[in-house]
């Protein structure tokens, strides 16, 4: 009698870790200092919790929170002719605690070290096992950037994809009033003196500060309803979850942006974007050229390029002397419902007897399908987001 084979146990790899991320419109509201406040509970509920990196901008109440939680080192990275300190990623996996935290997701590292942004180190400590604590501001999805420089009149250079927010399974938003945040500036609790007054004429104006928060309740809102689907239907019957399913696939949208190589169509791309996700919808990036790409061309479609990566758009290249005839043919190879566009450049009397304006053949030509131009809020002298028909 043959015995049976025992059961072979096939050793599986480490689970992903929890990821939670502190948001708050701006610095100062205390986003670090919650996290060492839930840090320190965890710590006395006797988990093993280690630092990976704090930026306590030299705020006392800050570093106080941080006693007694144990440190990775950090490491010093040499770049033209500054020591630069950055997290120790590797030191961080051997250290392998259950909870790590690692301030400011958004900061650009230094070259030469494994990742170029800390949200990619964020990665592969939650790949290999460890829950992770960390903080943003909302003007840096990458997203909001226009928004952010609109409302504030500041361009905010270190962004990251919004699909960070995403993938983490909780984001807490610390709220607190503009006013408030105001008070704790003049109080120095957030900047050194000789830097407060400069803070209160540029970002930190009342009416900035506003703008910023609504951002932010908003945002988290948007991402507390694209997460609350999937978590009601889980104690549902099969057939409601079936329908749950089905629906989105069903009445599915998909979003197609035209653009051409300026930077002006990264506003283009951000908005489409934005509108992309509130309809849980796929979006393409076109661009249709009569032409072969010349230097400066090629600069900004590796631009847009990178910006897409970023997003998680598509994006197109098709050659065509008719802009409005090749939409109509990508449109339906992509199952299009929604198109948008930048504010077309002004035509002269003549072309605008002659012949239609772009957003009319589109129209035209694309029955069913929603069009929207996506207004020019800079007010600037140039509208060159998508040209005229030639």
């Amino acid at each position: 009698m043959v015995e049976p084979a025992p059961d072979v146990l096939v050793p599986l790899g480490p689970r992903r870790g929890r990821y939670k991320i502190f948001l708050g419109m701006a610095a100062g509201v205390g986003k670090t200092f919650r996290m060492l406040q839930e840090a320190q509970a965890e710590a006395e509920a006797g988990r093993d919790v280690v630092i990976g990196y704090l930026e306590p901008h030299g705020r006392a109440e800050t570093l106080a929170q941080a006693e007694g939680l144990e440190t990775v080192p950090r490491r010093r990275v040499a770049y033209r002719n500054a020591d630069l300190e950055e997290m120790d990623l590797p030191a961080v996996l051997r250290r392998a605690p259950e909870l790590c935290l690692i301030d400011e997701l958004a900061h650009t590292n230094a070259p030469g070290v494994e990742h170029a942004k800390r949200y990619e180190d964020i990665e592969d400590v939650l790949a290999a096992g460890i829950d992770v604590f960390s903080t943003v501001n909302v003007q840096h999805l990458e997203s909001l950037n226009d928004q952010v420089c609109e409302l504030t009149g500041i361009r905010v250079r270190e962004t990251v994809p919004d699909s960070v927010l995403g993938i983490a399974d909780d984001v807490v938003l610390i709220d607190i009033t503009p006013d408030s945040l105001i008070e704790r500036l003049l109080a120095g609790k957030v900047y050194p003196d000789e830097r407060v007054q400069t803070a209160l004429q540029n970002f930190f104006k009342l009416e900035n500060l506003s703008a910023l928060r609504e951002v932010a309740l908003r945002q988290v809102a948007e991402e507390v309803e694209a997460k609350r689907i999937p978590a009601d239907s889980a104690g549902r019957p099969g057939d409601e979850r079936l329908i749950d399913t089905a629906a989105p696939q069903a009445i599915g949208e998909r979003l197609l942006a035209l653009i051409t190589p300026k930077p002006t169509s990264q506003r283009v791309v951000r908005r489409a974007w934005r509108s992309a996700q509130r309809l849980g919808a796929e979006l393409d990036l076109l661009w249709v050229t009569d032409h072969e790409p010349d230097d400066q061309e090629q600069e900004q479609i590796a631009a847009l390029r990178q910006l897409a990566s970023v997003l998680g758009a598509h994006l197109l290249i098709e050659h065509g002397d008719d802009i409005a005839l090749v939409t109509q043919r990508v449109a339906k190879e992509r199952g299009t419902t929604y198109v948008l566009m930048g504010t077309p450049k002004p035509r002269n009397a003549l072309r605008r007897l002659t012949s239609p304006a772009l957003p009319f053949r589109l129209l035209a030509l694309l029955p069913g399908i929603d069009l929207r131009i996506v207004a020019d809020r800079t007010q600037r002298a140039s509208r060159d987001e998508i040209p005229e028909e030639p």
